[in-house]
This record gives C-alpha cells, sequence and structure tokens, in this order.
C-alpha cells in the first residue's frame, strides 16, 4: 500500500521549478570554471548576483504557491495565524542574507 504524493504549494508548477533549478545549477558550474580559469574577480561575483537573482525568483514562486495554496488550506483548518507566522519567518530567513 502506498500513501497518496501529497500536494503542495508548487505542485502544479514544479517541472517549471526543477527547470529553474537545473538553470541555477549550471550557472554555479559556471562560476566554479570560472573561478578554475582564474577570471577576473568582478565577472565571478557579477555571476554570483546573477545566480542569487535566479534563487530570489525560484524564492517568490515557492513563497506565492506557499500563499494560494498551502496557507489557503491552513485557514479552512483554522490554523490562519500559525501559517502567517511560519511564512513570516521564512521571508524573513530569506531577507536576511549577506
Amino acid at each position: 500500500m502506498t500513501t497518496p504524493t501529497p500536494i503542495r504549494g508548487y505542485t502544479a508548477s514544479k517541472d517549471q521549478l526543477l527547470a529553474r533549478l537545473r538553470r541555477v545549477e549550471g550557472q554555479v558550474r559556471g562560476v566554479e570554471k570560472m573561478v578554475d580559469d582564474d577570471r577576473y574577480c568582478i565577472d565571478v561575483l557579477t555571476q554570483i548576483s546573477a545566480i542569487q537573482a535566479a534563487l530570489d525568483k525560484v524564492a517568490l514562486g515557492l513563497l506565492d504557491g506557499h500563499a494560494r495554496h498551502c496557507m489557503h488550506e491552513g485557514a479552512a483548518e483554522g490554523r490562519a495565524d500559525e501559517m502567517a507566522t511560519e511564512m513570516m519567518a521564512a521571508v524573513g530567513r530569506l531577507m536576511k542574507r549577506g
């Protein structure tokens, strides 16, 4: 007997999310090669900035799915405040870089 796969906030866009993460992975490998090839520091930093921007887009997509699906379900179960607190903590962690 198998348990059903839970539906997450990102389930509908999972393929797009995975494709975006694969692109980020390729960008990270590119930065690794740049360092290995002794490329100019500012060029490496520019690519790192692009990776961070791409990850921010992934995070925003996940937050959007969470707000539209998971929080909606949590509110229906009477857990709206708990879900909002959890999401705001996640947003705080995302904003706390550097």
